[in-house]
């Protein structure tokens, strides 16, 4: 510990001091040894940031703000029980699934965290169920006669491109190479945007992620147009040749939906 000077212009009034600094030493120990899930999820929050992507910790600390701590933050973490936590997910469980699952591991990681680290003896999110949210509806794939009249629609126009790639390979923003024996797309970087300014990395989600993709025909003619076009090292790129930011890529495909109702 550490030595507190306390000074008094008489013995009742040192007193007095010495009584109110003990009681604030004692609630200083009791909330170190007992947060509150609004001061564990900051914490945990910081923990994290040392081990996963700026934009994934961004998403965790909305998705904890918004339905963890705006609904047991002022709760102590060793008052919280498995029903407080089953009654914080029912309003999530009327949601996709995704959300539901997101919430669920953020939950049960926060929870057993501090378990872990002796802030709680019982973890009162080990059996909360997996399963709940509503399920996503399945996609149908556009038809021959729906991919014609998107193309014929959006061509010479900025998205032309990422949607071909799109269609055709199934994929968003890579390193293509078009003059090999069997042209194809080469999966080694990743574009994510950053305060709405983009950044390149060879950091993919998944070691699965990096991968080569042989492209068809179609695709290779199309690209071949627009390397011939552009002089970026990107294949969509601003009109100085340097990676869209998030809210380029919103104005481009804009001329879809423009497209698509006039």
């Amino acid at each position: 510990g550490k030595w507190i000077s306390l000074y008094a212009q008489t013995p009742e009034e040192l007193y007095d001091k010495s009584i109110e600094m003990k009681r604030s030493i004692e609630d200083e120990i009791f909330r170190k040894n007992n947060p509150t899930v609004a001061e564990y999820c900051e914490k945990w929050l910081k923990m994290r940031s040392a081990s996963v992507r700026e934009n994934t910790l961004s998403g965790y600390e909305r998705t904890i703000r918004k339905y963890i701590i705006g609904a047991i933050g002022d709760m102590y973490m060793d008052e919280v029980t498995t029903d407080d936590l089953r009654l914080l997910l029912v309003p999530i469980s009327k949601q996709s699934a995704s959300l539901y699952s997101k919430m669920n591991m953020l939950i049960k990681c926060v929870f057993y965290s501090a378990e872990e680290s002796k802030i709680i003896s019982y973890n009162p999110a080990a059996s909360l169920s997996a399963k709940g949210g509503t399920p996503k509806q399945e996609k149908k794939a556009l038809t021959d006669e729906q991919v014609k009249i998107l193309l014929d629609t959006i061509r010479g126009l900025p998205p032309y491109v990422f949607v071909m790639i799109g269609l055709y390979a199934g994929l968003r923003r890579d390193c293509v190479f078009l003059d090999e024996a069997t042209p194809y797309i080469s999966v080694r970087r990743a574009w994510r945007s950053v305060n709405n300014r983009p950044v390149i990395s060879t950091e993919l989600k998944t070691p699965a992620a990096k991968r080569d993709i042989p492209i068809p025909g179609k695709l290779v003619e199309c690209l071949k147009e627009a390397k011939e076009k552009s002089k970026s090292e990107y294949v969509i790129s601003d009109r100085n040749g340097n990676a869209l930011a998030e809210s380029q890529f919103v104005r481009v495909w804009k001329y879809i939906a423009v497209r698509s109702t006039e």
